[in-house]
């Protein structure tokens, strides 16, 4: 059997990593026959390269990182392949899978999250802002931008726009005014964020406190879908697949 190792960011706001552990549940329950473990880059514990030494003293010889990424930023391109480069056990093969963006069940979740705030489509009197992190790697922002440009197409919506809280713009309140210009009256918050943390609660603050804010994309079984399928496109062997 080949581990599947998820790999979160980290946050010191301990809701963080509780919601991952719920999200990593949710993908035990789906395939019980995968050894899932949890880990993290920085700021949690346990961090990346002790659950894998701790894999390959449990007896397994590979194991698949799939980093909980929503883009390919700097801690996909070059945090995570350090971390798994600096673990130095000869005896165990790791491989690192794709991160979770761009995919459609992403995007289903986080419609599913808005919706549990009273959102509904065809709301022309309802601007929604799509609030990601924000990187100083241009085509993760690009990718959260083409999102919310699908979205205000066929929602219905006053308008949606991408917005990020920090390292890229524009930020909140931009968002929020382009939208009120646009002739909306009231204002929601998707979240395309994995978990809770300082992002998120800053840009529940900058959206003001009429605002609409949906949850975390959390732990949503579509979620918790496209991490199994991420491990299962990156097992090393068609055999490693049925272990």
């Amino acid at each position: 059997m080949t581990a599947l190792v998820a790999v979160a960011h980290g946050s010191r706001d301990p809701r963080s990593a509780a919601v991952v552990h719920q999200l990593l549940d949710v993908v035990r329950a789906l395939s019980p026959s995968v050894d899932v473990r949890g880990s993290f880059l920085d700021l949690s514990a346990p961090l990346l390269g002790d659950v894998l030494r701790g894999v390959y003293a449990d007896g397994h010889r590979s194991a698949v990182v799939v980093p909980l990424l929503l883009g390919k930023a700097f801690h996909a391109r070059v945090d995570v392949p350090g971390a798994v480069a600096d673990v130095r056990l000869p005896g165990l093969a790791v491989t690192i899978a794709d991160v979770l963006g761009p995919d459609p069940r992403l995007e289903s979740a986080a419609l599913r999250r808005l919706a549990s705030v009273g959102v509904r489509s065809r709301d022309r009197t309802l601007g929604v802002v799509l609030a990601g992190a924000g990187s100083s790697h241009a085509p993760a922002n690009a990718l959260v931008s083409s999102i919310a440009d699908r979205w205000a197409a066929g929602s219905g919506w006053a308008g949606v726009e991408a917005a990020f809280a920090s390292s890229a713009t524009p930020d909140v309140p931009t968002a929020v005014a382009r939208l009120r210009a646009r002739g909306a009256r009231r204002i929601a918050v998707a979240s395309w964020f994995l978990a809770p943390g300082f992002l998120p609660d800053r840009v529940s603050r900058l959206a003001g406190p009429d605002a609409l804010i949906a949850p975390p994309l959390g732990p949503d079984p579509e979620v918790a879908e496209l991490i199994l399928h991420r491990y299962h496109s990156a097992l090393p062997t068609p055999l490693a697949a049925t272990a």
